[in-house]
């Protein structure tokens, strides 16, 4: 099934808006006139390896920088996105708003991640969810850690949550996004106990895929450090699998590529 016009208008708009922002900020020829000394004396290391680039290192520092920037706007490009598919919104549960679990659901929560660090157990969700979910009412409340769900989609019998990461994570990050989302899923199921609970990280795209659109999780989850022993592959949202269940409906990343591309002839007609 295709995006509406309106999704693809909304989509269009958000591309322009990221293009724009990066377009003025390129950076220009008199980039090169800053001095980096010490950036030089570092380079001079790899100076085999940049031969190939002619570049000067101002220069060459100007575009890595445009470049962060451009990954910065494409991570909250990505969650806008996600919002016009799925009809979601960004949603705090931190601070003055963070949600409550029973004491019991923190304890089985550390429990759960001591032992997937050791590797005692393997990540499951299934399991994972029957132990979390079963509390009893007369149990203590104490407060859960606060988190963040990028896309937060409330249905009539369920609730899901989406963590979009647009980088790689770091070593070790597995270990506390895990923990994160179990406190999360605790949380939720306690604030919506008749509904069914889920909680994803998405991946906009698979870095490690030769295909724009594909994915390989198991290639994928050795090419995120730990990341394997923490999370179930059923709980991970990768590239094109990503972008469809937000749609609920096929080929949807190919067709927000299009939409880019569309975009950016639209643009460089206007030049």
């Amino acid at each position: 099934m295709k995006l509406n016009q309106q999704q693809k208008n909304r989509i269009q708009e958000e591309v322009k808006k990221i293009l724009e922002s990066r377009i003025e900020s390129f950076p220009d020829v008199s980039s090169k006139n800053r001095n980096a000394p010490f950036h030089d004396a570092i380079l001079e290391c790899f100076k085999e390896q940049l031969k190939e680039f002619d570049i000067e290192t101002p220069r060459l520092i100007a575009i890595a920088s445009w470049m962060h920037g451009l990954s910065t706007s494409l991570g909250s490009g990505f969650e806008n996105i996600a919002h016009i598919l799925s009809g979601g919104y960004k949603r705090k549960f931190t601070g003055p708003f963070v949600l409550k679990i029973k004491r019991k659901q923190s304890i089985i929560i550390e429990e759960i991640i001591r032992k997937l660090k050791s590797a005692e157990i393997y990540p499951s969700v299934d399991n994972e969810n029957a132990q979390i979910f079963k509390y009893s009412k007369s149990d203590k409340n104490i407060e859960s850690l606060g988190f963040t769900a990028d896309v937060f989609i409330e249905k009539k019998d369920e609730i899901i949550a989406i963590e979009m990461k647009s980088v790689r994570p770091n070593s070790g990050e597995g270990r506390g996004e895990k923990q994160k989302i179990l406190y999360g899923k605790a949380a939720l199921k306690l604030l919506y106990p008749d509904h069914k609970i889920k909680f994803f990280i998405g991946f906009p795209f698979d870095p490690t895929s030769n295909i724009p659109t594909g994915y390989n999780k198991k290639i994928f989850f050795n090419y995120l450090i730990e990341f394997k022993k923490f999370f179930a592959e059923d709980e991970v949202l990768i590239a094109g699998e990503l972008w469809d269940y937000l749609s609920g409906s096929k080929d949807t990343m190919n067709q927000i590529l299009q939409i880019i591309k569309e975009t950016i002839k639209t643009i460089n007609t206007k030049k």
